[in-house]
């Protein structure tokens, strides 16, 4: 590349922009005005006719101009057409995914699904003991046999390896932490899903399950999994166990679903709402298979999780498959002794019932009463000498039971009928009104049920027995139902006083406020201040001893919110006797200003502070832009300062007033000559020192960077050089501050592009601005291109070499003996080298260094996802040299002609531009110093087309 660029052509520019001017014709008026009507020649030609035959064409005239947007009556423009075509297209492709998102809503969104509540338990129920993990690893021994084996041979080999299944193919994994458990479960689950989506069905018989090519199969990790649910070894972990077992068990009922499904796809795939009559024979006998195996399982737990799992395969078989599965495995649950398990046994088959069939409310129903009946064995011997063997305490171990009965519930409750809580009610009255079923049903039903029946809950809490689970949860509950909701306007005052007389009695202060902090909203959207103010008090006498707000601040915070929620009076907020002594308790600083500034926020609303302003600042532009004090312009720059300091917080008025500023200073050059020079030159540097000080309060990097580069001109229009020095230098050493994005009327967009498009506009500047005796040559260049280099642009970005493709324009405009632009009384490069060799050089050696830099992107673009953008550069580093370069250079002629040539080599260049370009070529050589470019079109050939 060393020689590549040598020279620059030499360039005439006055006979350059002489010959692009339009030739100037004489027009007969009489015969032309812009309204008469236009006579159109329609052509058209005739393809198709028999063979041998030329094609022909007829016109046809109309002294009527065509409407463009009359074919759009008739349906014949090209937006309707392929609108028609995509409505045919898409509308029957999008038809089967319609169906299926009806299907998958058909629970609807005020259901909370399962995956809400997934996090939540993975984070409550953890432990500190050691788990272990015993599952089925698989045996390595088996061997390919022969399609030549004997078929004894072949019965021996798979008794060998069923015998592998109950002989030394258990892998112990002791002394795990919990997450070192959950990681391994994770694992196990992920590799499940490579292993049968790549069907590697060695692996996957390691995984999943022990199959046989035919119709011996065996249930090998998933049964192993269900396994670890019978366990109950380390109890506070369970719930959490669950959630990481089922996991698995998702993804291999979704598994064995989707490959049922696939072997129905042939001829016709089938229609979301297919029945069993859709089925074919092998999909059917598939399935069938897999329900055969299940019930060879000996466990219940791994037997009944393994086929819920599989609960939607039933469509496949039986119209009423899912239905009355979900009716055995209801009763099946039954025969579970442990009453946790068992819960969460229910809990999976709602969760899966819900997802298959959420109209079948039968199943739910029964799973719940029966999870009612079946209470009382928490309370058993055998439970109860777990507990005492774990040291768990009943209160904790009761909580377990908390995610499971709430989503049970959850299923019941969802869009049912207001009785069906009365029933629920009645229910748990039977049952002792036992605490943690009563704090799941106010949990679960609608908060509007609650609500009209609040105060029989508040009786209902009465009777509980507090030992197992503590009234004031129970109030808790109640409260976030009465926040939503209003009870009846006669029992609200009854209904406060009975809540706060047990929150009042809650000796935790940590128990204390959650609970607290619930029922005041019901106070703030009931009551009074004087209420509020009541209840404010009793927080700060619980709250303060010990120093126990320190901890409390995110429930005090919410207080807060909640009262300035309801209370938008400042005066009789801050008349409430206790409201002053609730905010000294935010006594860290960071916590202060959060609270502070939600008091603000309450009184001056945030989006309405914004839109004003925007509206001001428009209003305030105005007036600056109309402020006018004649050729005093000493007393506007004074009013510009003043302005700045009175209007520092809306960033709008101080661009503008930078703006005025320079304009001020343009004004001052052409106004003020003569003997007034050196007193215009101080009022330039004013001006200048205000633009150069005001500019870095602006938060807008682009901002900054354009007034940068605005201000910088202005100062080398009035011969300021220095300053001019100062506001380029401040703008490069600016560049590595730009962030990668940038937010444009409330959406992240990428900062290249207007990057890109700053860094030309500085370009163009550079070429009058004169370097600095101390500086060294073409010193702001090579700092901008530093920049370039340094910084950090996006993966996959061609925008520095874009960048380095526009600097070569700017190089070779350098090296000409007359600058094709200049600014009077500024002497620029081309007078201070006057062509000096040595500068020359400097500036065919940067030129050498940045088309090396080009081609060697060039190069890492060539493989099949680069190649579009390859072609992009290639082209526009060809046209650059075309326009810029010496062709007489014989490697350099041949580098554009090669350029040109990747540019069209896989199609993706645009025709039109590239003919336009190579006309414009032509065009060129036809002058008689450049006619060594007709060798150079020769060699250049458009792409083709197929």
């Amino acid at each position: 590349v060393c020689v590549l660029y040598r020279h620059s052509r030499t360039r005439k520019y006055e006979s350059e922009l002489h010959m692009c001017r339009l030739e100037v014709l004489a027009v007969e008026f009489s015969e032309y005005h812009p309204l008469k009507a236009i006579t159109v020649t329609d052509s058209k030609s005739r393809r198709g006719g028999r063979k041998g035959s030329t094609s022909s064409s007829s016109s046809s005239s109309s002294s009527v101009a065509p409407d463009p947007l009359s074919s759009m009556l008739d349906g014949t423009d090209p937006l309707s057409l392929f609108a028609a075509v995509i409505y045919v297209t898409v509308i029957v492709t999008s038809e089967l995914g319609r169906k299926r998102k009806e299907k998958e809503e058909e629970v609807g969104s005020d259901f909370e699904p399962w995956s809400s509540k997934r996090g939540e338990i993975l984070s409550r129920f953890t432990t500190t003991e050691k788990l272990s993990i015993n599952l089925f690893m698989g045996s390595d021994k088996s061997k390919a046999s022969s399609p030549s084996s004997a078929v004894s041979e072949k019965v021996r080999t798979r008794l060998e390896e069923l015998d592998d299944l109950e002989e030394g193919s258990q892998r112990e994994l002791l002394n795990l932490s919990q997450q070192d458990y959950v990681n391994r479960i994770e694992e196990l689950n992920q590799s499940l899903k490579e292993a049968w989506g790549s069907d590697q069905k060695v692996k996957a018989l390691k995984i999943v399950i022990q199959c046989r090519k035919k119709k011996i199969l065996h249930q090998n990790f998933v049964c192993q999994c269900s396994k670890l649910l019978s366990d109950t070894s380390v109890i506070q972990f369970y719930p959490s166990k669950f959630v990481l077992i089922t996991d698995i068990l998702d993804t291999f009922g979704g598994l064995v679903y989707d490959r049922i499904w696939s072997m129905c796809a042939d001829p016709h795939p089938l229609p979301e709402s297919f029945s069993a009559d859709d089925v074919n024979d092998t999909a059917k006998e598939t399935c069938l298979n897999w329900f055969f195996k299940i019930a060879s399982i000996r466990e219940l737990v791994p037997r009944l999780y393994v086929e819920a799992a599989l609960l939607k395969c039933n469509r496949f078989l039986t119209k009423s498959g899912i239905q009355e599965t979900l009716q055995r495995l209801t009763a099946m649950i039954r025969g579970i002794g442990d009453p946790l398990v068992a819960v969460y046994a229910r809990v999976y088959l709602c969760r899966v019932g819900m997802e298959v069939a959420p109209h079948l409310k039968d199943s739910l129903n029964k799973n719940f009463f029966d999870l009612l009946a079946s209470f009382r064995q928490v309370h058993g011997e055998s439970v109860q000498n777990l507990l005492v063997l774990q040291r768990v305490e009943i209160p904790i171990y009761l909580t377990l039971y908390s995610p499971a009965i709430h989503w049970i519930l959850q299923c019941v409750a969802h869009r049912a009928p207001e009785v069906l809580l009365t029933e629920m009610m009645d229910r748990c009255k039977k049952l002792g009104n036992n605490a943690l079923l009563l704090n799941s049903v106010m949990w679960a039903f609608r908060a509007e049920f609650v609500a009209t029946r609040a105060t029989d809950f508040i009786g209902m809490i009465k009777d509980c027995d507090e030992a197992g689970f503590p009234k004031h949860l129970l109030f808790a509950s109640l409260g976030r139902s009465l926040s939503v909701a209003d009870p009846p306007e006669s029992e609200r005052l009854s209904i406060l006083n009975e809540a706060w007389k047990v929150i009042t009695k809650v000796r935790s202060p940590r128990d204390y406020i959650n609970c607290a902090e619930i029922w005041v909203e019901f106070t703030c959207r009931h009551f009074t201040k004087r209420e509020v103010n009541t209840v404010l008090a009793d927080i700060i006498k619980h709250i303060t001893p010990d120093r126990a707000f320190e901890d409390a601040y995110p429930q005090l915070q919410s207080v807060i919110k909640k009262i300035l929620t309801y209370f938008h009076d400042f005066s009789g907020l801050f008349s409430m006797e206790k409201f002053l002594p609730f905010l000294d308790m935010f006594q860290k600083d960071s916590v202060r200003v959060e609270v502070c500034k939600s008091i603000m926020e309450v009184f001056i609303n945030a989006l309405m502070l914004d839109d004003e302003k925007r509206a001001l600042s428009l209003l305030i532009n105005g007036f600056i832009r109309m402020v006018s004090f004649g050729r005093d312009f000493e007393q506007q720059l004074s009013f510009c300062v003043e302005a700045r300091a009175t209007f520092c917080n809306l960033e709008p008025v101080i661009i503008q007033l930078i703006h005025t500023v320079n304009q001020l200073a343009m004004e001052t050059r052409h106004v003020m000559k003569g003997n007034h020079s050196r007193k215009t030159a101080a009022f330039v540097r004013a001006c200048a020192a205000y633009s150069f000080i005001t500019i870095p309060s602006l938060t807008s990097i682009f901002s900054r960077l354009n007034l940068y580069l605005l201000s910088g001109q202005v100062a080398l229009a009035n011969q300021c050089l220095s300053q001019a020095d100062a506001f380029l230098k401040a703008a490069v050493s600016l560049l590595p501050e730009v962030p990668r994005t940038i937010s444009i009327e409330g959406k992240q967009r990428s900062s290249e592009p207007f990057l890109l498009d700053f860094i030309n506009n500085f370009l163009s500047t550079l070429l009058v601005v004169p370097d600095h005796p101390e500086q060294g040559v073409l010193y702001l260049v090579r700092g901008l291109l530093n920049m370039v280099q340094d910084y950090t642009w996006e993966d996959n970005s061609d925008t520095k070499i874009r960048v380095y493709i526009s600097a070569l324009p700017l190089l070779a405009a350098m090296g000409q003996e007359s600058y094709l632009y200049t600014i009077p009384k500024v002497d620029s490069n081309e007078t201070l080298y006057g062509g000096d060799p040595k500068f020359i050089a400097e500036i065919n050696k940067l030129c050498e260094t940045l088309i090396s830099q080009v081609l060697d992107h060039l190069k890492g673009l060539g493989r099949d996802e680069g190649v579009r953008r390859q072609g992009s550069l290639a082209f526009s580093l060809s046209g650059c040299l075309l326009a810029h370069g010496d062709l007489r250079n014989n490697k350099l002629n041949q580098l554009v002609v090669n350029l040109w040539n990747l540019s069209h080599k896989h199609g993706f260049c645009d025709t039109r531009t590239s003919v336009r370009t190579l006309e414009y070529i032509k065009h060129q050589a036809q002058q008689a110093d450049m006619s060594h470019l007709s060798d150079v079109t020769a060699r250049l050939s458009l792409q083709s087309r197929a």
